[in-house]
C-alpha cells in the first residue's frame, strides 16, 4: 500500500499511459545551448531513470524572431534533430518519456527581431516588437507546427506548446498587449484565434498518437489580463482543437506578484487550476510551489488536478519520485525555491544547477565515485560547506567525523529559517539531519576541536564559517547594540524602532525578520494573498485585486542603512531582489545610501552622507543592529598550518559572504568528490 495512492497512480491518455502523476516541467537551464548533447541526454535520462511520468524540456525556439534570447536553442536542422535524438533515446532508455516545449517568446524575446500581435514593449526588454502583418502571423504558426514535427521526428513523445507567462500566443489573448482590429484582435473569439489554430494545426500534423500539452495562463496578474470566463473558453476551445492535456501557468513574467521563490506559499495557486476540474475532459496539470511528494498527493486528493508539475525540485533530487514510492521521502533532497543557482544562473546566461544539489546540470562532469582506498575524514563545521563535503565524502565510503561547537547542524541556515519567506530552509536542516545519521557519520556537536584532535585523520576539512565584521562604529558596544547573530539566533529582545547598519543579504533578511510580528505570511494562503494583492480570478479580472496590496502594517519602524553609494539590494538574486525590495516598501522600511556612521548613543544612530561627511543626521531608534558583513574564520586552519597538518579549507571559512550557501555547497561537493 504506497503513501501516495494519488500521486502514483498511472493516467491513461488512450494512446499511451503515463506511469504516475508526475510531471517534470519545463526549465530553462541553457544546457541545450551548450552544445554537449551527451551532457543534455544525461541530465534528463537520470530523471528518467528515476520514475518520474513525463519530462518537458526547456523552451525551444520555433524560429530566431522567438528565441527568448539570440542563438536559442530549437530543431532547426537535421543536425539538430539528430542531437536532440540521442536526449530522447538515453530517456527511452531509461523507461521515461519527454516533451519538448515550443515557446516563442513575442516581445519578451530580448533582441531587436523581436514580433508580437502589436507594437507594445514589454517593461522587462529593451526592445519594441514589431506587428505582425497576415504574412507574419503565418510564418509564426507554420514555424510552430515545424518545430512539432521535427520533435516528433526526432524521438519526442509529445511537444507543450507554451502558451502562458506572458510569452507570444498569451500576448494576442489580452487587450493589455493586442490592440489588433483585424481578424486577429477585437473580440475574444478573434484574440484567442491563434492559440487555437496553433494547437489545430499542430495537431493535424503530428497525428493523434502525439501528446500534445498546451500550457494555459490560467491567472494572468496583469491589468487587462484574461477574465476567468475566457481561460475556461480558450480551454475548451484548445480542447476540441485536439490538445491531450492542459498545463497550468501562473502570472505574466512582468507581473509584480511572485509565483515560485521561496517566500510564496507551498501550492498557492492550485485553487486557481481546480476551477477549470469538470469544464474539460481532459487532464489538467497544475503547478507552481509543489516542492514534496505529501503536499502533490494532497493537491490531487483535493482534486486540484489530474497531475502535477514540479520543476526545480528535480533539480534539487533527481530521485524524488523513486524515493516516494520507496518510503525514503524523508531522503528526498528539497527545493527551497531560492532560485540561486537555477533561474539566477539562467538569467546571467549560465547553465542552471541547484544550491542543495551542485550535482544537477552537471551529471556528467561531477561524478561521485565509490573509493578504492577508505580514509578517515574529519570535517569541523556542520554549515552547508561542511554538511555537503561530509555527506558526499560518506557517500563515497570514507570513515567521517563530523565535528561542530554548537549543539546543532546547519550552521547559518539556522538564521536564515527564522527570516519570515525562507521557511523552507527548516525542510533543508532536516534532511542534512536525516542523511547524516543514514550515511552512518560519527557526529559530535558540542565539541570544541582543537589542532591537537585532528592528529592522525587522513583528511581534514575545515568550514569553521565566518564571524561578524566589526564596523568599528563609536558606541557600539552600548546596551541598544545588536548583532544579526543574536537577533535571528538567540531572538534578543529587540526595540520598535530598529535602524540596521548594512544593506547586504543579512540586513534585508534581519528587516524581513522584524516587520513581521506573529505568522509569516508564507505560512498563511490568505494572508499572502491580500500581501500581494491576489484575487479571485472568477470574480476579478486576471486575478488582480482592485485595491491593490493590503499587507498587513509593520511590527517595527526599520530604518535600513549602506555605506555604498547605490539603491540598496542592487546585488541581491536577479530573479528575487525585487522582492525583497517590494516587501520591504510595502512594510514602509526606510532605504538609506551613502552613509558614515559616525556613532551610536542613547538617541540612536549617527550618520552623515558623502565623502565630505555632510548633512549629519541622527536615526532615532531604540535598536540598532549590526550586519556590517563577515571575516572568515580559519583561526583553526591557521593553528594546523602551525603544527604541520595539512586541511582543506571551504565555505565561509575560505572566503567571507553573505550567507553564500549556494558557494559553500557546491564547494563542499566538489571537494569531497576529489578525495
Amino acid at each position: 500500500m504506497t503513501q501516495y495512492p494519488h500521486l502514483l497512480a498511472p493516467l491513461d491518455l488512450g494512446f499511451t499511459t503515463l506511469k504516475n502523476r508526475v510531471v517534470m516541467g519545463s526549465m530553462h537551464t541553457n544546457l541545450e545551448e551548450a552544445k554537449d548533447w551527451n551532457r543534455v541526454a544525461e541530465f534528463y535520462a537520470t530523471r528518467a531513470r528515476a520514475d518520474v511520468a513525463l519530462m518537458v524540456t526547456g523552451g525551444m525556439a520555433p524560429n530566431r524572431e522567438g528565441g527568448v534570447f539570440p542563438g536559442a536553442a530549437g530543431l532547426f536542422t537535421q543536425e539538430d534533430i539528430a542531437h536532440h535524438r540521442m536526449v530522447t533515446d538515453r530517456v527511452h532508455e531509461g523507461g521515461g518519456k519527454i516533451a519538448m516545449q515550443i515557446l516563442h517568446a513575442g516581445r519578451y524575446a530580448y533582441g531587436p527581431e523581436c514580433v508580437s500581435a502589436s507594437a507594445v514593449k514589454s517593461p522587462i526588454s529593451p526592445f519594441p516588437p514589431q506587428a505582425l502583418d497576415e504574412a507574419g502571423i503565418e510564418k509564426q504558426i507554420s514555424d510552430i507546427v515545424t518545430s512539432a514535427v521535427r520533435a516528433r521526428e526526432a524521438g519526442y513523445d509529445g511537444v507543450e506548446i507554451m502558451g502562458s507567462e506572458g510569452y507570444f500566443l498569451n500576448q494576442f489573448l489580452v487587450t493589455h498587449t493586442n490592440k489588433r482590429e483585424d481578424r486577429w484582435g477585437g473580440s475574444y473569439e478573434n484574440r484567442m484565434r491563434l492559440p487555437v489554430e496553433v494547437v489545430r494545426r499542430v495537431r493535424a500534423a503530428v497525428g493523434a498518437d502525439f501528446i500534445l500539452i498546451y500550457r494555459l495562463s490560467m491567472i494572468d496578474l496583469i491589468p487587462n489580463g484574461s477574465t476567468h470566463e475566457e481561460v475556461v473558453q480558450l480551454a475548451q476551445a484548445v480542447e476540441a482543437a485536439g490538445a491531450t492535456m492542459l498545463n497550468t501557468g501562473i502570472g505574466w513574467h512582468e507581473a509584480r506578484v511572485p509565483t515560485i521563490a521561496t517566500s510564496v506559499p507551498r501550492a498557492a495557486f492550485t485553487w486557481v487550476t481546480q476551477k477549470l476540474m469538470g469544464k474539460v475532459g481532459i487532464p489538467i496539470i497544475t503547478s507552481n510551489r509543489i516542492n514534496t511528494p505529501d503536499v502533490g498527493e494532497q493537491v490531487l486528493a483535493d482534486g486540484c488536478a489530474d497531475m502535477v508539475s514540479m520543476a526545480r525540485p528535480f533539480l534539487a533530487d533527481p530521485e524524488f519520485v523513486s524515493k516516494a514510492a520507496s518510503g525514503r521521502s524523508a531522503q528526498i533532497a528539497p527545493c527551497i525555491a531560492c532560485n540561486q543557482a537555477c533561474l539566477d544562473h539562467t538569467f546571467s546566461g549560465k547553465v542552471s544547477t541547484c544550491l542543495v544539489n551542485p550535482r544537477a546540470c552537471y551529471e556528467t562532469e561531477l561524478v561521485v565515485t565509490p573509493v578504492d582506498s577508505v580514509k578517515s575524514v574529519a570535517v569541523v563545521g556542520a554549515g552547508p560547506a561542511g554538511l555537503s563535503a561530509a555527506l558526499t565524502s560518506a557517500e563515497r565510503g570514507h570513515t567521517v567525523s563530523l565535528f561542530d561547537r554548537s549543539d546543532r547542524i546547519g550552521g547559518q541556515l539556522n538564521m536564515a529559517k527564522q527570516v519570515p519567506g525562507k521557511e523552507e530552509f527548516r525542510g533543508l536542516v532536516q534532511w542534512y539531519e536525516t542523511m547524516v545519521a543514514e550515511r552512518g557519520i560519527d557526529l559530535r556537536l558540542n565539541t570544541n576541536v582543537t589542532a591537537q584532535d585532528l592528529v592522525g585523520f587522513d583528511e581534514v576539512i575545515i568550514a569553521t564559517g565566518v564571524v561578524p565584521r566589526d564596523p568599528g562604529i563609536p558606541g557600539q558596544d552600548g546596551p541598544n547594540v545588536l548583532s544579526y547573530i543574536e537577533v535571528l539566533r538567540a531572538k534578543a529582545p529587540v526595540g520598535k524602532r530598529v535602524a540596521i547598519v548594512g544593506a547586504g543579504g543579512i540586513g534585508f533578511d534581519v528587516a524581513e525578520y522584524l516587520v513581521e510580528d506573529g505568522a509569516s505570511p508564507t505560512e498563511d494562503l490568505d494572508c499572502w494573498m491580500r500581501e500581494w494583492g491576489v484575487a479571485d480570478p472568477e470574480t476579478v479580472r486576471s486575478g488582480l485585486a482592485p485595491e491593490g496590496p493590503q499587507p498587513q502594517p509593520p511590527a517595527r519602524v526599520v530604518t535600513l542603512l549602506q555605506r555604498k553609494a547605490e539603491k540598496p539590494g542592487k546585488r541581491l538574486g536577479k530573479s528575487t531582489g525585487w522582492i525583497h525590495r517590494a516587501t520591504l516598501q510595502m512594510k514602509h522600511v526606510r532605504m538609506v545610501a551613502g552613509v558614515n556612521y559616525e556613532a551610536i548613543d542613547a538617541d540612536g544612530l549617527h550618520i552623515s552622507y558623502g565623502e565630505a561627511r555632510e548633512r549629519p543626521e541622527v536615526i532615532a531608534c531604540d535598536t540598532v543592529v549590526l550586519c556590517a558583513g563577515q571575516l572568515s574564520e580559519r583561526s583553526l586552519a591557521d593553528e594546523l598550518q602551525a603544527i604541520g597538518v595539512a586541511c582543506h579549507v571551504i565555505g565561509g571559512a575560505h572566503v567571507a559572504g553573505e550567507l553564500d550557501a549556494k558557494r559553500a555547497i557546491d564547494q563542499g561537493t566538489r571537494l569531497a568528490a576529489g578525495l
